[in-house]
């Protein structure tokens, strides 16, 4: 199967993806996870995915979009109580900063649900468009990209990422020392008695009550009142797929063996939910035959783009096999291409390799945040079109391959 046809169209596909991002930002507003405009946004697409495919599903599932930042409010009056105690009863610090960690941890570094049903319950959307071959199905692909947008990270926005990086470094340097004052506290006090202790500990405290701004400062890490545009972060996600399904449509390509598909997956901002919920959902499908997710997430910046071999904040690795395929088509064509990891949050990769499917994250930014990540300045007039052309293009690359494996 020859789709020299298809690659010939990247600079019209990218001319596609372009007007479409804006449209979409134009017509349906903010697109925070699980609001009207993210709903209205994804049935518009579904409506699209209609025209270029065989079958299109639509499926809600519950999303509680505050809680995926929500354990700031919890984490940080936690630590805040534990350093008033620590003047009284340091055993109670210890305790309370414990708590703060473990729920940090596991909300925000490792994505979790600790504590999704302590908020406000709200309603999304995953898409999931099929295009058949013509003959026996002997293989699958899906690309895939997140219809929503973040909540503005603040910090990022008014000092930068290097300010926001260091802010947050601080912040855990901070937990670290309220921790560690609290257990030297009790040894002195064990060793020497409270008469000695007491001036040591005191000050040691006082120096806790220093850190209080940094520690407050992280209220204001995000701002669930302005929502961003999203452009890159994700609408050129959403439209990589939807641009390959279009271009074959109109080149009159049908593939032999090769089933193509689009999944589009809801609230990825709240922490993944999206897909959490696609690979939940249909653990028990696509077993079939081989199947390989393509994620895109920020098609930005083409000299960076890259195939993320590991993802959630570095904890989890991609599927070798899609990850080696995307190089390898960027190879054939010479286009630069980096094997890359996400060292601060994640890509739907993530929860679809979590969840039992075959994946990798496509990213095409830099990973030292830039001005635009979750800003009001990731606007449709911010796109790279020469980068999301030669994406499409590798992309298409990869679908040949597959299909004349």
């Amino acid at each position: 199967m020859d789709l020299s046809k298809v690659k010939a169209t990247k600079q019209e596909s990218a001319k596609f993806m372009e007007e479409e991002i804006t449209k979409v930002i134009k017509t349906f507003g903010k697109r925070d996870p699980g609001s009207q405009g993210e709903t209205d946004a994804i049935n518009y697409m579904a409506e699209q995915l209609k025209e270029y495919s065989d079958e299109v599903k639509v499926e809600p599932f519950d999303v509680y979009p505050g809680s995926f930042f929500g354990w700031i409010y919890f984490s940080v009056t936690l630590v805040l109580i534990g350093i008033a105690a620590y003047f009284i009863m340091p055993i109670i610090t210890i305790v309370l900063v414990l708590l703060a960690m473990v729920l940090m941890l596991g909300q925000f570094l490792l994505y979790r649900q600790m504590i999704d049903k302590l908020f406000k319950k709200k309603v999304s959307h995953n898409v999931t468009a099929i295009k058949k071959p013509t003959g026996e199905v002997k293989r699958r692909i899906f690309f895939n990209g997140h219809p929503d947008s973040a909540y503005e990270w603040t910090l990022n926005y008014y000092i930068g990422g290097w300010g926001f990086i260091a802010h947050f470094l601080l912040t855990m340097a901070a937990v670290i020392y309220v921790a560690g004052i609290s257990i030297a506290s009790m040894v002195i006090n064990e060793g020497v008695g409270p008469e000695i202790s007491e001036g040591v500990t005191r000050i040691l405290g006082y120096v806790a009550l220093g850190t209080l701004p940094i520690f407050v400062g992280m209220y204001f890490m995000w701002n669930e009142k302005q929502v961003v545009d999203g452009a890159n972060d994700n609408l050129t996600g959403c439209y990589m797929g939807i641009a390959i399904l279009k271009a074959l449509k109109e080149q009159g390509i049908e593939l032999e063996n090769t089933e193509v598909g689009v999944i589009l997956t809801g609230s990825e901002e709240a922490g993944l939910r999206g897909a959490k919920a696609w690979a939940k959902a249909h653990k028990d499908e696509y077993k079939d035959v081989e199947t390989y997710i393509f994620a895109y997430d920020t098609i930005h910046e083409g000299r960076f783009l890259g195939a993320n071999y590991k993802d959630l904040n570095g904890f989890v690795p991609a599927d070798k096999t899609a990850t080696d395929m995307f190089m390898d088509a960027a190879k054939e064509l010479d286009i630069k291409c980096s094997l890359t990891t996400v060292p601060l949050g994640a890509t739907d990769s993530a929860a679809f390799n979590q969840g039992g499917f075959k994946a990798v994250g496509i990213t095409a930014m830099d990973h030292n945040l830039q001005d635009y990540y979750h800003t009001r300045r990731d606007t449709y007039d911010n796109l790279d079109v020469q980068g999301l052309a030669d994406c499409f293009e590798v992309s298409v690359q990869v679908l040949e391959n597959f299909e004349n494996k």
